[in-house]
């Protein structure tokens, strides 16, 4: 076996399985803040993208557009939240699933329809050129991708450790409890859903980049639910080893089989860890044991 080839698959793949890091995390703030798992989080990736676009289209700079869009998205995840969750507060578990998915399915057919179906280009400024580890090739937008990914992770995790943190854990311990003691359960759930869009903006930008911007972003829920129920579903660092774990094993497997059998093992690497997970460890590798099963 070739070491040097392995090794370029491993970097490359956990650098990009980091930027998978990104859509887990966003499922993670949800459910960490609300136990709800969140199946729309794919088509506010795309969404996300999306808008920056349209704003530089619009004659703002890119890295004007980016803040803005996150500013929006902030305010479309409030907006989920108040007008298709809020009254769903209290009901059962696959209420709100079924919710999230029509989330997804709208989201994805109004982008469709305002923007069409064709690619288009993201640039963010970053060179094509791979950098040099020695004689390895590594991808330079994943690289860069992987570095916000670790600030972003940091972001929440001290977000995590602030009051407003603490009150989104309780709200997702107990609602009937939190509500007794005076917590705006509602206020926190939005919140929730706010910072979860922001972290899917970011992937947005981050994939739209790597590959154009279309329809193709919305499917990244896959990738990212896999890390989320791999890492824990409700534990921000399990999300970021799960993604670096899955990145570095698809990528892998992809360059010695792909050869072989002609291509797809990508999709079948996430599949067969999602559903290996599922039934051998449903809690994740650093999820709570009382974590239900989705």
């Amino acid at each position: 076996m070739d070491v040097m080839y392995f090794l370029e698959l491993a970097i490359n793949g956990g650098l990009a399985g980091m930027m998978y890091s990104l859509v887990a995390m966003g499922i993670v703030l949800i459910y960490k803040s609300s136990s709800v798992p969140n199946l729309a989080q794919g088509a506010l990736v795309m969404l996300g993208a999306y808008v920056v676009l349209m704003f530089n289209g619009f004659g703002i700079p890119i890295w004007a557009a980016i803040p803005l869009t996150m500013a929006a998205m902030f305010l479309v995840g409030l907006g989920i939240e108040r007008v298709a969750l809020r009254r769903l507060a209290g009901r059962p578990i696959v209420m709100i699933l079924m919710m999230t998915l029509g989330i997804d399915i709208f989201l994805r057919a109004s982008a469709l329809t305002f923007w069409g179906g064709s690619g288009r280009n993201m640039s963010l400024g970053i060179s094509d050129a791979p950098l040099f580890l020695g004689t390895l090739l590594v991808n330079r937008a994943y690289a860069v991708g992987a570095a916000v990914t670790l600030v972003l992770f940091v972001v929440f995790m001290l977000f995590f450790r602030t009051r407003r943190g603490l009150v989104l854990r309780a709200i997702s311990d107990d609602y009937t409890a939190s509500w007794s003691v005076g917590i705006s359960v509602e206020r926190g759930v939005g919140l929730s859903w706010a910072l979860s869009s922001l972290a899917a903006t970011t992937a947005g930008v981050l994939w739209g980049s790597v590959q154009t911007v279309d329809q193709s972003l919305s499917m990244l829920l896959l990738k990212g639910l896999t890390v989320a129920v791999l890492g824990g579903m409700d534990s921000l660092g399990g999300a970021l080893l799960a993604g670096l774990l899955l990145g570095i094993l698809e990528n892998v497997a992809s360059g010695y089989l792909d050869p072989l059998l002609g291509g797809g093992t990508r999709d079948l690497v996430v599949a067969a860890v999602l559903i290996l997970t599922v039934l051998i460890r449903p809690h994740g590798l650093f999820g709570r044991h009382d974590i239900e099963r989705i």
